[in-house]
């Protein structure tokens, strides 16, 4: 990423102003408000699959792997608060309006070429999120119905179908100032945390003697950091979020208690699915509640928040798209057909790839590790190396001298103190490894035509697929345990 740090600007707006802590929206989002609504950018994806990560990962080295990714990313997003601080203290034009705060971030500390890197990043993200999201869905969304119909569909049938409903959704204006659609994810997401520790509990009697646990593997447990991350991730928004707080000089309180509030609904669940089900765990732990109501009503929780996200992350998206092709703002068909054909491609890299795991194991090691890890140490490291320089300060209409990456980089190892410096570098390094490591393990199971390899739908046919696809399983190594009284376990496909 190159480009040069500006020196000196023409425009007003855009210089250097003396400390300030009076920035903040008025009416803006009070420090625990922000807090959930971190949570609610977090959890959901991460509810269902980080028991089944944790099986992959092991007892001991999952559990090392959570508390290592929780913290870091804890750390990274305090990294993210301090920078928007400092740049709502030395640029006042951010103050009251930013429609991309985290390129806007990496504009300031490393030149345009970070900030055209972090946009395409971001977007990449997105994207990836929204496949997840949308295969999630549409996997508890058949499950429902074939618990509760007994009408079998497929997830491949119901990922255009759910598509389809959500599509006029899409059409609306950014919910970015929805706060019901937040609030509302937040509460689905710990009624479903419940409903699931409740059922896990009841089936712990007779599942948990009949558990077992597959003996630790490295490519499983390199495989499982992708998820840890993803459960982790969301940093993408949290400057946005930070913006709109009444005082962002209290984002770390919120990023703390929001991780801490993420922690407490993970652990509890994580580890006694774990234990429960064992290797019985499969795509989704909610699959081995055996109590058919408890089940279907946290998959109906989950799904709320699954499409509430979805329609949410394919928001920016669309206004990306719109903003690149300058097409008119207004609604009007040309907003449709452009909308119509973001979701048209997003089905169908859904259908093409319709096993979510190894997606979301993909942008957890990318995406987020980028996002969540890379990009908050980097930036905060070039923007506070460039405090002493007191001109640092630019315009996107002006050709300016200023100051290169190479001597910015030369201030970041001799300003910045060796501790702080110590600790970003770690970070860097250490999400360089496990990002790469686990995008390569992911692409590995996305092209090994295994045991384990699911093809695309257009392979094979929907009812060989709906058939072969159950809302529930039993427990036990096989299979054949019931924690019903006289309950019959369906057969093993």
């Amino acid at each position: 990423m190159s480009g040069k740090i500006a020196k000196n600007s023409m425009n007003p707006l855009d210089g250097v102003s003396p400390p300030d802590h009076s920035y903040g929206k008025p009416h803006g989002l009070h420090w625990i408000t922000a807090a959930l609504f971190i949570v609610a950018d977090m959890a959901g994806g991460g509810v269902v699959t980080l028991p089944i990560a944790m099986l992959a990962a092991g007892q001991t080295a999952g559990t090392i792997g959570i508390v290592i990714i929780a913290i870091s990313f804890c750390y990274t997003a305090h990294l993210l608060g301090e920078n928007w601080n400092t740049m709502c203290r030395k640029w006042p034009v951010y103050r009251d309006h930013c429609r991309k705060p985290y390129p806007e971030m990496a504009y300031r500390s490393m030149g345009r070429g970070a900030r055209y890197c972090t946009s395409l990043v971001l977007n990449l993200m997105l994207y990836g999120v929204a496949m997840v999201y949308l295969s999630l869905s549409a996997k508890i969304m058949n499950d429902i119905v074939t618990g509760v119909f007994n009408i079998h569909i497929g997830t491949c049938l119901m990922i255009p179908i759910l598509a389809l409903m959500l599509f006029p959704v899409t059409l609306l204006k950014s919910p970015a100032d929805f706060q019901w659609a937040v609030v509302t994810a937040m509460v689905t997401t710990t009624l479903s945390v419940i409903l699931i520790f409740y059922g896990t509990a009841t089936d712990m009697n007779a599942c948990e003697p009949e558990a077992y646990h597959p003996s630790f593997s490295t490519s499983s447990f390199l495989l499982s950091l992708g998820t840890f991350m993803f459960g982790f991730g969301g940093h993408g928004v949290f400057p946005t979020i930070q913006h709109d707080m009444k005082e962002p000089r209290h984002f770390t309180r919120s990023s703390i208690l929001a991780f801490a509030i993420v922690l407490a609904l993970y652990l509890p669940i994580t580890y006694l699915g774990y234990f429960t089900y064992g290797d019985s765990l499969k795509h989704s732990i909610i699959n081995s509640i055996q109590s058919s109501s408890v089940q279907q009503a946290a998959n109906f929780f989950i799904a709320i928040h699954c499409i509430l996200t979805l329609t949410i992350v394919i928001n920016p998206l669309n206004q990306e798209v719109e903003h690149k092709f300058k097409l008119p703002h207004a609604f009007g068909p040309t907003r449709i057909a452009t909308r119509f054909g973001m979701m048209f491609v997003i089905v169908l890299s859904c259908l093409t790839i319709p096993d979510f795991d190894p997606i979301l194991n993909f942008i957890g090691g990318t995406s987020v590790a980028l996002t969540s890890a890379i990009m908050p140490c980097m930036f905060n490291l070039y923007l506070h190396a460039n405090n002493d320089y007191e001109a640092a300060k630019r315009d996107d209409n002006n050709s300016e001298e200023g100051v290169g990456l190479l001597e910015l980089t030369k201030r970041v190892v001799t300003q910045t103190s060796k501790f702080k410096l110590i600790i970003n570098v770690l970070v860097i390094v250490l999400a360089i490894i496990c990002g790469g490591i686990t995008t390569y393990s992911a692409i590995e199971k996305l092209t090994n035509e295994g045991a384990s390899f699911i093809a695309p739908c257009f392979t094979r046919s929907s009812i060989t697929s709906a058939a072969s696809e159950q809302s529930w399983h039993c427990c036990g190594h096989y299979l054949n345990v019931s924690s019903i009284p006289d309950g019959t376990c369906p057969a093993v496909i």
